[in-house]
């Protein structure tokens, strides 16, 4: 009756406080985003509206998750390749990162990130 709500306590319920945020919305759902890993920095994923799914790959094994409901989340540490797809059209995927951006931080070649997990 007076709506529902999602929430976070950094430090408590995340493995690390946020110093940066993004949402990506707006995507074609044959778009795929992400394609990536990040050598230091962590994310936090929500689908606060709408609905996305996350491919998450380790260089050995992979897994994809459906984020559909803002009361769920995915963690993704550092060096786990992240491909986002499957966009619904009213998606808004809220992004909590555990640094500011750094370009320097991302692997955006995978057999570049294969070699570095392997080594």
């Amino acid at each position: 009756m007076r709506g529902n709500l999602s929430f976070a306590e950094c430090g408590q319920y995340l493995p690390f406080v946020p110093k940066r945020y993004f949402l990506v919305f707006d995507v074609p759902s044959k778009e795929i985003r992400g394609e990536h890993a990040h050598k230091q920095v962590q994310q936090y994923l929500v689908c606060v509206k709408g609905s996305c799914s996350v491919v998450v790959d380790d260089g050995k094994h992979r897994q994809e998750f459906l984020l559909n409901s803002p009361a769920q989340g995915l963690y993704l540490p550092p060096m786990i390749w992240g491909i986002q797809y499957k966009y619904s059209p009213d998606a808004v995927l809220m992004v909590l990162a555990s640094d500011v951006y750094s370009a320097a931080d991302y692997i955006r070649d995978y057999d570049e990130y294969l070699q570095a997990v392997a080594g």
